[in-house]
């Protein structure tokens, strides 16, 4: 962690993101760009209809795969050097593997390295394999995210809760089906995210594979790109492209990515004002301070840390969603640094993910202040008394349990003063009477079990 870091993702934050570095950083991105030419190397050499690109023998694909392996961010800052001289990153780590290979045999394949390819055939590829990486580092703590709130909904499925709709009492639920219905909203948007297909092209310049087949008419070269896109690298070739991948993709991924960190939003604003209510508790941490000047403070400080990291997220993320599929003509160089940034949403993201785990842990139930919350709402067994009343055929049960309960404190001996002096059948009666706010609580447990 570096105290002169512009970013704080690099300072502050550094050490609790450190695993997107692999991911997104510019070793991470050259280290890509390395993989992907090596692999469009060995793929020409093993296509019989281009003699002149021989086979590789065992001893020189190890030398190949051995570049790859061995390759360490200094490594990286010699591509990094190269490019003080050309002024361009993918030329770069042409020459970068054209030095690696001189002096051996592989040095007479020289001009295969970078064959017939436009930067943008690496670098869509590289891009490509960063998001992979780093999607798969997100739905990690997506999950946990998933399965910490799917136990606590388990856990607390017969807790009852006053509800509130605008901010005043409502029918009641339970602190369980609360967090049952954001484990739904949560997997309905992980599956969105985690099901993007990530694409990529190899098809040149403009995306017809102009060059290649100048030079070799007779190979089929979507389907040598096909092999290494798809069967190499794990990737979805899109066949239909002009000079760069539309990057239509990275906007749906984008998109969904920021309706994930949307729900993250929602369920951090409710635990904060659950916390605000005291229907929770938090665990203190021993030597933590919550107040510079008022010692009894516990914050919610997890939970409005993630709001604030998911709120530059989604800002970088909307950005890039609605910018990356615009390019003028066949291309221009306007989405090149922002893809940049992809690694600053996703760190923010992953940031927000982790505090809102941290204060997650530290949840604890204040059942006292639950069971009091519910104790003082009687007015809101006005619903199931009014619905009853209209079953009956009883006239204005709305208008009269209004007039009843609207802007008044109604306790339990004005409910049931109401419900005795009704004209209703007697199960009809005797259910309203036996019900309280606690217990009027309708198919609460049920959805939870039917999570």
């Amino acid at each position: 962690m570096s105290i002169t870091a512009l970013s704080p993702l690099d300072g502050r934050y550094g050490l609790k993101v450190a695993e997107l570095q692999d991911a997104f950083s510019e070793y991470a991105l050259i280290r890509c760009r390395v993989q992907v030419e090596i692999l469009w190397l060995k793929a020409l050499c093993a296509e019989p209809g281009i003699p002149e690109a021989r086979k590789l023998s065992v001893d020189e694909i190890v030398l190949l795969d051995s570049i790859l392996q061995n390759f360490t961010p200094a490594e990286a800052e010699r591509v990094k050097k190269i490019e003080e001289t050309t002024n361009h990153d993918v030329k770069a780590i042409e020459y970068y593997l054209k030095e690696k290979i001189a002096g051996t045999a592989l040095e007479e394949l020289n001009e295969f390295i970078h064959f017939a390819c436009t930067s943008e055939d690496i670098n869509n590829l590289s891009h490509a394999l960063m998001l992979k990486q780093g999607r798969g580092i997100l739905i990690a703590d997506q999950q946990k995210l998933i399965d910490d709130l799917y136990a606590k909904a388990k856990q607390w499925k017969t807790v009852p809760l006053l509800a509130r709709t605008h901010g005043q009492t409502a029918s009641p639920s339970t602190v369980g089906k609360e967090f049952a219905v954001f484990v739904d909203r949560f997997r309905k948007a992980l599956a969105a995210f985690s099901g993007v297909a990530i694409l990529g092209k190899l098809n040149g310049a403009v995306g017809n594979y102009n060059a290649h087949l100048s030079a070799y008419p007779d190979v089929d070269w979507p389907e040598l790109a096909r092999k290494l896109i798809e069967d190499e690298l794990g990737l979805k070739q899109n066949p239909f492209t002009i000079q760069i991948e539309p990057h239509d993709y990275m906007a749906e991924m984008f998109d969904a990515l920021a309706r994930f960190n949307t729900v993250l939003v929602d369920l951090n604003r409710d635990i904060w004002t659950y916390i605000s209510f005291a229907c929770f508790k938090q665990k203190t941490v021993t030597g933590e301070i919550g107040s510079s000047t008022m010692p009894h403070k516990v914050n919610p400080i997890d939970f409005e840390n993630s709001e604030g990291n998911l709120g530059l997220a989604n800002a970088l993320l909307r950005h890039m969603a609605e910018k990356l599929p615009v390019s003028r003509l066949q291309r221009d160089l306007t989405d090149s640094t922002v893809l940049r940034n992809m690694g600053v949403a996703f760190g923010y993201t992953l940031l927000a993910y982790r505090s809102t785990l941290k204060g997650l842990g530290k949840l604890e139930l204040n059942e006292e202040r639950l069971a009091g919350d519910l104790a003082n709402a009687w007015e809101v067994l006005a619903e199931p008394v009014q619905t009853v009343m209209r079953k009956a055929g009883i006239e204005k049960p709305y208008e009269k349990l209004k007039e009843l309960t609207r802007g008044r404190v109604i306790d339990e001996q004005a409910i049931l003063k109401f419900i005795e002096a009704l004209d209703l059948p007697e199960a009809d009666k005797k259910r309203l009477l036996e019900l309280s706010p606690a217990t009027y609580i309708g198919r609460a447990v049920q959805i939870v079990d039917e999570l």
